[in-house]
């Protein structure tokens, strides 16, 4: 691992990141929504990861990297119009930290494996592509289903449950299912996943 390169690039994606006119607030404090999220997909990654790699570190950072520059209301309120704006989402997000993994001194090869790795390739197949989805399902789980179930039908969360469990590991369901989900939440995952 190149420790100089990876604090680098981490430092240009916090950076990048702390321009998010969207806050959230943590304990009190608000801080910018695309920092903070990026900051939680690093602390899970280490609960999922014993040793992460250096390219896995770089992708889960930058998982959201100037997010709302490309807002969801750009695409049409539809299934149709999500799929269109996620998928553009992961080749955007793949060129912004490419682009600072190039300025950093990185190696093609290593630029093209944050790139797969933030395009979703190898889900179920490629271990860290796996473990970089258990990752974002988890940081969704414990941090923002509660309040984006709240705006929904019990019958459409209990879809979006479904198909969440079906992207993660089985240590990504052990980790989900130890997450101190409030009681109405607990009662719609039990009967997503009876």
């Amino acid at each position: 691992m190149t420790i100089k390169r990876l604090v680098t690039v981490i430092g240009w994606i916090d950076e990048a990141n702390a321009a998010d006119p969207n806050v959230d607030v943590l304990d009190g404090v608000a801080q910018p929504r695309a920092l903070l999220y990026g900051e939680r997909m690093s602390a899970w990654l280490e609960r999922v990861c014993l040793e992460p790699s250096e390219f896995l570190r770089i992708a889960a950072r930058g998982q959201h990297i100037r997010r709302w520059e490309v807002p969801r209301d750009s695409y049409p309120a539809t299934r149709t119009g999500y799929l269109q704006w996620r998928t553009y989402l992961y080749g955007f997000h793949a060129d912004c930290v490419a682009a600072l993994m190039r300025d950093a001194g990185y190696e093609q090869s290593a630029i093209d494996r944050v790139r797969s790795l933030l395009q979703k390739r190898g889900i179920k197949t490629d271990v860290e592509a796996q473990a970089l989805e258990d990752v974002i399902c988890l940081v969704f789980l414990e941090n923002y289903f509660a309040d984006f179930a709240a705006n929904q039908d019990a019958e459409k969360l209990i879809v979006i449950v479904r198909k969440t469990w079906g992207k993660m590991s089985e240590k990504g369901h052990a980790l989900a299912l130890q997450l101190p989900f409030p009681q109405p939440i607990q009662v719609l995952l039990a009967r997503a996943l009876g």
